[in-house]
C-alpha cells in the first residue's frame, strides 16, 4: 500500500520509530496505567528552497544552500561546509525557508562551533511567505492563538535544538545577536503524523481532479493528529459539526481510524444533554449523523451501543424542539457556517433540514440498537418536520441541505440556486453539501467543474491543503502564496478573511474543506454503501466529461479496486474487483 510520502513525494531523512508499549525498568515505580503515549510518528524534512534572504549594516550570509542538504540532527566537531551567518553592530540576517508543502510540527535546527556560546534567534512560522514575514499587530491578524508560530530562542553552541508546533510550509529566521558567528549546520521541519496507509485513491484523465481528490486527502491527514483537529495551526480543536466531511474523507482514504471515536468520545464526555456540543445546536445534530454514516461504513454495532444512553437522550431532547406546526425550535447558537451565518431566514431553513436529517438518523441508529419505540417516535418527527418548508432565503447552504433532506426537489434546489454562478457563493465547508445535492440532481459535471474551479483555485494560488474559507473573488490579481507579493499584487492571506478568521489568522488548513475527496470516491468512483459495514455496496459511476476513472475505497473487508472507461459510443466499461464478503449490485 502506498503510504504518505511515496504520495506526496516528500523527501524523508529520519523516520522516527513510535513509542514502546511500556516503560523501561528504570520506571518501574511509575505505574503504565499513568502514562500516554503518542500515537503519531515523526519525520524530519530538509528545506526545498530559499525563498528570501536579507542582511543589513555589515551582516553577512555565506553558503545558506548548506540547509537544502539532507542532514541527521547530529552535531559534529568538524566545523567544514556549515552555512555562516555574521552580524555586526548595526546589521543583522535574515531568510526564509521553504518546505515544500503544508506541514505540522515544528524545525530543529543543528549548530556548529559558532563564536558565542549563546545566540538568540527569532523564528516565525507561516502557512504563507508573507505571514512567515509578519509581525503580530492589530490590523493584519497575525496571532499566536492555539499555537506560537512567531518566537524568540536561544541556540545552543555546537548542539541541537528544537522549536515549534504549529502549521506550516515556510519558517523565517531572524539572527538578532550582535557582532556574532552563528554556524548553522541543518535546519529540518519536525513533522508530526499519523503514519497510516492511503488505502484509497482516486485516479482520472483530468489531472485537477486528480490533484484535488489527493489535497483534500493530505489536508485531513495533517488534522488526525492525537484528536481530529479543525485545523493545525489555528482552531486545533474537536469541532465536532465540522468533523462530518472529514469523517467522510476518512473513510473514503484510510478506512477505520481510532481518531473519529476518540474525538466523538472527547465530545460526548464534555457535553451532557441538554447542553449542546460546542455550544451550537446544529452540531449535536452533527455528532448524530456522523454515528450514522460512521456504523454504515464500518458496521461496529458493539461500538454504536456504548452511544445507545447519549443517543436516546439526545434524540429525546431533539424531539422536544419541535412545535405544534413542525416547526424547529433549537435553541444555542444556531448557525450552519460563517458565510452564511448573517442570513438568519437561510440559517432558519438549513436548522429545518438538519432536524429532518437527524431524525432521519435517529430512526436508522434505533433500529440498529434494537429500540424500535424509539425508531418509530423518529420516524413520526421525520413527518411532521418534512411537512414544514422553510424559505432558503437565496441561501446555498439551506437550499443544499433542504435537497439533500427532502424538504426541496434536488433539481429545482440546483437550478434555482445552488448552480446560480457556478462556484460563486460556495463555501469549504458546506461546499460539500452543496456538491452532494448537485449529484441528487443528477448535475454530476456541473459538481465536477465546481470542484475544478472553486477548490482548484486554491491550488493556483500555491495551495498544497484547502483553506478556512475562500471566496472566487480573491483570485482576481492575487500573487501566489508561496512568494513574496509584489506591489502590484494582492497578498490573498493578508487581506481576507472574515469573522474570526482575518487576515493571517486565516487557517490555510482546515479539515472540513476536504469534501471534493469523499465526493469523488461517492460519485465519479460510484461506490454507494447499502448496508453498515459495507455488506452490500452498489459501484454506479458518472463520468461526465471524464474519459476514465479508476481507484481504491476502503471497506472492513479490504479495498474495493474500480476502473470505468468511456467506450466510443459513450458506454461505460468497468473493472470491479471486490473482496469476498461484500455483495456488489451494478447499474
Amino acid at each position: 500500500m502506498r503510504r504518505l510520502f511515496f504520495i506526496m513525494t516528500l523527501t524523508i531523512v529520519c523516520l522516527a520509530t513510535k513509542a514502546q508499549s511500556q516503560l523501561p525498568p528504570a520506571w518501574n515505580d511509575m505505574s503504565n496505567d499513568n502514562v500516554q503515549y503518542d500515537s503519531r510518528a515523526t519525520a524530519y524534512i530538509p528545506p526545498k528552497r530559499i525563498v528570501w534572504q536579507e542582511t543589513t549594516g555589515g551582516a553577512s550570509i555565506s553558503n545558506l544552500e548548506r540547509l537544502l542538504s539532507p542532514g541527521n540532527g547530529q552535531a559534529e566537531l568538524i566545523n567544514a561546509d556549515l552555512c555562516k551567518i555574521k552580524t555586526s553592530s548595526d546589521g543583522t540576517a535574515s531568510f526564509v525557508l521553504d518546505f515544500g508543502r503544508e506541514l505540522q510540527g515544528g524545525i530543529q535546527i543543528v549548530t556548529g562551533i559558532s563564536s558565542h556560546k549563546e545566540i538568540e534567534i527569532r523564528v516565525r512560522f507561516g502557512e504563507s511567505v508573507s505571514e512567515a514575514m509578519c509581525e503580530i499587530d492589530d490590523d493584519n491578524g497575525a496571532t499566536n492563538d492555539h499555537a506560537i508560530r512567531d518566537l524568540r530562542m536561544t541556540l545552543p553552541w555546537l548542539g541541537v535544538a528544537e522549536t515549534g508546533n504549529s502549521g506550516f510550509r515556510f519558517v523565517r529566521i531572524d539572527v538578532e545577536t550582535a557582532d556574532v558567528e552563528l554556524a548553522l549546520k541543518e535546519i529540518r521541519a519536525v513533522f508530526t503524523y499519523r503514519d497510516i496507509p492511503y488505502i484509497g485513491s482516486f485516479k482520472s484523465d483530468d489531472e485537477r481532479l486528480n490533484e484535488i481528490w489527493m489535497t483534500g486527502a493530505y489536508t485531513v491527514h495533517l488534522n488526525m493528529q492525537e484528536y481530529l483537529w479543525d485545523g493545525i495551526k489555528r482552531d486545533r480543536l474537536v469541532w465536532v459539526g465540522d468533523m462530518h466531511p472529514e469523517l467522510m474523507t476518512i473513510n473514503s482514504v484510510f478506512g477505520y481510524n481510532e481518531v473519529i471515536p476518540k474525538s466523538l468520545d472527547l465530545i460526548r464526555d464534555i457535553t451532557p444533554v441538554p447542553n449542546w456540543m460546542n455550544g451550537i445546536s446544529s452540531y449535536s445534530i452533527w455528532w448524530l449523523l456522523i454515528h450514522r454514516d460512521f456504523y454504515f461504513h464500518h458496521g461496529d454495532i458493539d461500538y454504536l451501543m456504548e452511544q445507545k444512553d447519549y443517543i436516546t437522550s439526545l434524540l429525546e431532547h431533539l424531539m422536544s424542539k419541535i412545535d405544534k406546526d413542525g416547526k424547529e425550535q433549537l435553541d444555542g447558537m444556531r448557525f450552519l457556517d460563517w458565510p452564511s451565518s448573517e442570513n438568519q431566514k437561510g440559517v432558519d431553513a438549513g436548522l429545518q433540514a438538519l432536524m429532518v436529517m437527524a431524525m432521519n438518523a435517529g430512526k436508522e441508529l434505533s433500529l440498529a440498537m434494537n429500540d424500535i419505540d424509539l425508531s418509530e417516535r423518529c420516524a413520526m418527527a421525520e413527518k411532521k418536520l418534512l411537512s414544514y418548508k422553510p424559505d432558503h432565503n437565496a441561501s446555498k447552504q439551506a437550499a443544499s441541505l433542504m435537497a439533500i433532506s427532502g424538504l426541496m426537489k434536488p433539481k429545482k434546489a440546483n437550478k434555482d440556486v445552488i448552480s446560480v454562478g457556478g462556484a460563486e457563493n460556495f463555501s469549504t465547508f458546506y461546499g460539500y453539501y452543496m456538491l452532494e445535492a448537485m449529484a441528487k440532481a443528477g448535475d454530476y459535471q456541473g459538481a465536477m467543474d465546481v470542484i475544478s474551479e472553486y477548490w482548484g483555485a486554491m491550488l493556483d494560488l500555491g495551495a498544497t491543503t484547502f483553506w478556512e474559507d475562500f471566496n472566487m473573488e480573491w483570485v482576481d490579481n492575487a500573487a501566489r502564496i508561496d512568494e513574496i507579493v509584489p506591489d502590484d499584487k494582492v497578498d490573498v492571506h493578508k487581506s481576507y478573511g472574515d469573522y474570526c478568521y482575518k487576515g493571517y489568522r486565516h487557517s490555510l488548513c482546515h479539515g472540513w474543506a476536504s469534501g471534493p475527496t469523499a465526493w469523488l470516491s461517492r460519485h465519479v468512483l460510484g461506490v454507494e454503501i447499502l448496508e453498515p459495514g459495507c455488506k452490500k455496496i452498489r459501484i454506479e459511476p458518472h463520468l461526465g466529461n471524464l474519459r476514465w476513472a479508476e481507484g481504491t475505497f476502503p471497506t472492513p473487508y479490504g479495498p474495493i479496486y474500480v476502473k470505468h472507461e468511456k467506450t466510443v459510443n459513450g458506454e461505460i466499461r468497468s473493472d470491479i474487483q471486490v473482496p469476498d464478503g461484500i455483495i456488489v449490485e451494478t447499474r
